[in-house]
């Protein structure tokens, strides 16, 4: 049996890897915060993720803890240290006998481009959130290395699924959709590679099993199609078969949005044979029947 730890176990992505890994069979361990269960079939690992600490004898961990609050300085501090540190704990903890570390990282490493992005585009985040990310797959990758571990980030783009946080854009959308409320729209024309959290767990336990992956790989997991905030709208009206109300511009929109931002994911499907299976129309109706 593989054995594996799952950092962020109860996070939006993390509840989705714990269970395809249960249910393929593997024992697995996640971190969870203090008080909080562990999906079902997961031993929970409630510890301080910003010090060091104990896991148990795995062969593979999957890193995907994550911090989003900046509002003020102690958020910001907390963030730094789950997103920038929380690696290198977990990389300094692992069994020399773990065969790799996977660390699911963020398009938003990158500096903004125009047109597809590949693994070579400069890596100058664009806001705070993605400034943290980048720190952690450096700090990570490079600690990994020192260890002997192979390790690999996988930079995703926009990740969206059943269960995500109801606050971010397709569960509001979708919450629009069978409430018939109006939904505050950012202005025309800001786009995202959406890619389904089912394929995101796909890329993770391919980079896993790939031992002639070479160490530090990044990857690029995304579909490489770009679709406008009011795209996706009308889309979610076709496949919900529900009319949805809009405000455009009521929302003013995130500080890393852009007119252009989407994945060159031809290195992914190269190295690993990934290839995203779901569509953005397939997602959306996998998403809003699990609602």
């Amino acid at each position: 049996m593989t054995r594996a730890l799952v950092t962020g176990a109860g996070g939006f992505v993390g509840q989705h890897l714990c269970a395809r890994l249960v249910g393929e069979g593997w024992e697995v361990w996640g971190t969870v915060r203090p008080g909080a269960p562990a999906p079902a079939g997961v031993h929970p690992l409630p510890v301080d993720l910003t010090a060091p600490y104990e896991v148990p004898d795995v062969d593979v961990a999957f890193h995907l803890a994550a911090a989003r609050s900046k509002a003020t300085t102690a958020d910001r501090i907390g963030t730094a240290s789950v997103n920038a540190l929380s690696g290198l704990h977990l990389v300094e903890a692992l069994p020399a006998s773990c065969r790799a570390v996977v660390r699911v990282g963020s398009s938003t490493e990158y500096a903004e481009v125009d047109g597809p992005m590949g693994e070579d585009a400069p890596l100058r985040p664009r806001g705070f959130f993605g400034a943290t990310k980048a720190a952690g797959s450096l700090l990570l990758t490079a600690a990994a290395a020192e260890r002997g571990i192979r390790s690999a980030v996988l930079r995703a783009f926009q990740v969206y699924g059943a269960y995500d946080k109801p606050t971010r854009f397709v569960p509001t959308v979708l919450r629009a959709a069978a409430s018939g409320e109006v939904l505050p729209l950012t202005a025309p024309g800001l786009r995202r590679d959406w890619v389904h959290v089912d394929d995101v767990v796909q890329a993770c336990l391919l980079a896993a099993a790939a031992d002639a992956l070479p160490a530090g790989q990044v990857l690029n997991i995304g579909t490489g199609v770009q679709t406008a905030n009011e795209e996706l709208v009308a889309l979610a009206a076709e496949v919900t078969g529900r009319g949805i109300r809009t405000s455009v511009g009521a929302h003013a929109g995130r500080s890393w949005d852009a007119s252009s931002w989407v994945a060159d994911p031809a290195l992914a499907r190269v190295l690993l044979g990934w290839e995203p299976r779901l569509d953005l129309r397939a997602g959306l109706a996998r998403t809003w029947a699990a609602t």
